[in-house]
């Protein structure tokens, strides 16, 4: 479990793409996005999706963004099998949970090489209101503890005679209760203690509060910036004017 949550959770680096300004990588991640949106043809996913897995491994995040392509395979069979029930389309059945794939992976890139601290400083760089910011990021960073909690419980529900690995599939649902329940109290207690930590520190007495850490572009992330959209644009002229279509 932790294995698969790890393609979603930063990890500082020295490479260049960590050094990078957030918002240029928060605009990267976006144009990524968008061309696995526009794609019309699978082959077409596939190159982004290559570029995305090549960034990757420039920003030394190659393993942890290859588990997200392994964890988000599992739903993409799923997105496949329910289209293709409904639609019998096996072109756009395919090109659906292709385009799941590269969505998902090109926002992993930006969260596994994004600290939450920089997230925070670009989301209120956009104006966002203070409590949409700290609600979002708070639960960022709560994923990975709720994982290490989660693991903890299985291993001791483990130790208890718990068997999550036999049976069906509903007797392996039902086996889960005995994890769920504890985590979810888990959870309710530290949220009241987060609930008290944020009342002693005063949350919400100053409507706009300054900040210490204040962004400013160098030319390497203008450079970046300016690449970045350069690409877009030859490659959603490529998409839609050079590239023929080749079926799939």
């Amino acid at each position: 479990m932790m294995w698969l949550s790890s393609g979603f959770l930063f990890r500082s680096g020295k490479s260049f793409y960590h050094r990078i300004d957030p918002r240029v990588k928060l605009l990267c991640s976006i144009l990524m996005f968008v061309c696995a949106i526009i794609a019309r043809f699978v082959y077409e996913i596939a190159i982004v999706v290559a570029f995305v897995l090549g960034v990757a491994a420039a920003a030394k995040a190659l393993r942890r963004v290859g588990r997200t392509v392994a964890f988000t395979s599992l739903f993409s069979v799923l997105i496949f099998g329910l289209n293709f029930f409904v639609t019998r389309d096996l072109e756009s059945s395919v090109l659906y949970a292709a385009r799941f794939v590269g969505i998902v992976v090109s926002t992993s890139l930006f969260f596994v090489t994004t600290s939450p601290d920089e997230l925070e400083q670009v989301m209120k760089t956009f104006r966002l209101p203070r409590d949409i910011v700290f609600a979002f990021v708070t639960a960022v960073r709560f994923v990975p503890v709720l994982m290490l909690d989660a693991m903890q419980i299985m291993d001791a529900q483990k130790s208890r005679g718990l068997e999550m690995q036999k049976g069906n599939v509903l007797r392996r649902i039902r086996s889960m209760v005995p994890v769920l329940v504890p985590l979810v109290v888990t959870s309710v207690v530290r949220s009241g203690e987060l609930a008290e930590a944020m009342e002693s520190r005063a949350y919400g007495a100053v409507p706009r509060p300054t900040s210490l850490v204040q962004y400013r572009a160098r030319a390497a992330d203008k450079v970046v910036a300016v690449a970045a959209l350069l690409l877009f644009a030859l490659t959603a002229y490529s998409f839609y004017v050079v590239l023929p279509p080749l079926g799939l």
